[in-house]
């Protein structure tokens, strides 16, 4: 999908040199992937002591 973004180009750069990565998409890509990861982390953390098994 293609999309225009207005990214802090110091934040951007930061971000690659901490991931490694070597394009902006694969960035965006790694970034989202990390969302998703730690807020479901989060929405189980928040369950914990709430679910009977």
């Amino acid at each position: 999908m293609r999309i225009t973004l207005d990214l802090d180009k110091k934040l951007v750069d930061e971000a690659m040199k901490w991931t490694g990565e070597s394009t902006e998409t694969s960035l965006i890509n790694e970034a989202l992937k990390e969302i998703i990861k730690n807020r479901k982390r989060l929405r189980l953390i928040e369950m914990a002591g709430k679910v009977k098994l």
